[in-house]
Order: C-alpha cells, then sequence, then structure tokens
C-alpha cells in the first residue's frame, strides 16, 4: 500500500484524501492504527453519485451519514483498515483535531477549517485507520497564510462567523427570516468567498443540501 494507490482507490468510490498523519502511543483511540487517513467528498463527481444512490432516493432520514457508511466501510474493507466517522452519536472522534494534525488542513482566520485544495469546502466522510505505516506527502503551505485580501472575514452577511468563533444561534435565525435565501440555494457565503473554494468545484445543489440540513429542513 502507498498514498498513489490509496488515492486511486478511493477516488474509485467518489472520496478523496484529504490528508493523513502517524498515530502517537498516546491516541489511545488508536491503538494499531500506524496511519490514519481523512477522506471526503471526491468533487464534482461525488455528488452525482451520492444522488443516484439508494440511500438519497429511498426518503429515509440521513442519507448522506448512510451512504458515508456503506460506501467508505466497503474501502475499509478492500485496504484491510478499519472505517472510523464523524457522526453516530457520542463519543465523537476528534476529526477537528486529526484534520490539523494532517498539515493540509488549517483553522481559517474564521475558525472553519480550511483544506490546500478544498479550501473552507472541506468536509469529512470518513476516516481509514491502517494497520501499515505507509510514507505521507510533504504538505503545502497554508493557503490563508498567503491570502491577502481573505474575504472570509467580511463575507457573513451577519457577521456569524468571526476569529473568536462561530455563532451558530444568528447564522440559523438568519437562514430562518432573511428574504435573501443565497445562502440556502448556493451555500455558505464565507464558505464560497474563499479563493480556494471557488476552485475546489462544488455543485451548488450539494452546497444547498448541507444548508438544508443545517437548517433542519
Amino acid at each position: 500500500m502507498n498514498w498513489d494507490v490509496l488515492k486511486t482507490k478511493a477516488r474509485a468510490h467518489h472520496l478523496s484524501v484529504l490528508g493523513g498523519f502517524h498515530p502517537s502511543t498516546e491516541d489511545i483511540a488508536l491503538q494499531g492504527c500506524q496511519t490514519l487517513i481523512l477522506l471526503g467528498p471526491n468533487e464534482p463527481d461525488f455528488w452525482p453519485a451520492f444522488t443516484e444512490s439508494g440511500e438519497y432516493t429511498d426518503g429515509a432520514a440521513n442519507p448522506l451519514d448512510r451512504w458515508s457508511t456503506r460506501v467508505v466501510g466497503a474501502l475499509a474493507r478492500d485496504l484491510n483498515a478499519t472505517a472510523l466517522y464523524p457522526f453516530g452519536g457520542a463519543p465523537y472522534h476528534p476529526f477537528y483535531t486529526w484534520a490539523l494534525r494532517t498539515g493540509r488542513i488549517h483553522a481559517s482566520p474564521i475558525s472553519f477549517l480550511v483544506h490546500d485544495r478544498a479550501g473552507l469546502f472541506v468536509s469529512f466522510r470518513g476516516a481509514l485507520c491502517l494497520t501499515d505505516k505507509i510514507p505521507l506527502p510533504e504538505t503545502p503551505p497554508n493557503p490563508c497564510l498567503t491570502c491577502a485580501d481573505q474575504p472570509c472575514r467580511t463575507a457573513c452577511p451577519v457577521g456569524a462567523l468571526t476569529p473568536e468563533g462561530y455563532d451558530v444561534v444568528r447564522c440559523k435565525d438568519y437562514l430562518e427570516t432573511a428574504a435573501d435565501t443565497d445562502c440556502l440555494t448556493s451555500g455558505c457565503a464565507v464558505r464560497r468567498a474563499c479563493p480556494v473554494s471557488q476552485r475546489f468545484g462544488r455543485i451548488p445543489a450539494q452546497s444547498a443540501f448541507h444548508m438544508r440540513a443545517f437548517k433542519g429542513d
């Protein structure tokens, strides 16, 4: 197993390898895991694949989580790995902390995570615990360090996202009452403002799906 093989196998499942790290002996929850790999949607082919799946069309709750469990689980079995997920109830796995340890995902100026290729659209569908310690590629620099304008700081129409944190209540109140539904139909204005996000290929319908789920529709 190597990095290129891993990326190829993930893409076959419409997933992208977002980064990885080698756990230490202090990672009690990752005992036996020599390499932890974070997985996200492989854009732009992820959304058509998901919307054609049985999980999306059967009308049952939590279609994306169920899709992720099936697809990431199948990939894990193929690689003789263990699948972990950022959903499913407490105790939750520390995906935020794991993301920072990859060196490819960073805390942005507005506290959301930012990825060197996905930008503020970075999201996790699962993780793989590999029993092999595979070499990891060099990590690119934090894209925020060379983003002169940092439009994410001012893009939120209600100022719900700041370096101090995310005001979830203010954000949801805006989505419930605003006449302008651009955030609902096209996705979070802050995530879209990121220059890296704009090159990522996220389909607006996918962003709208996530915003409706966040709003509770």
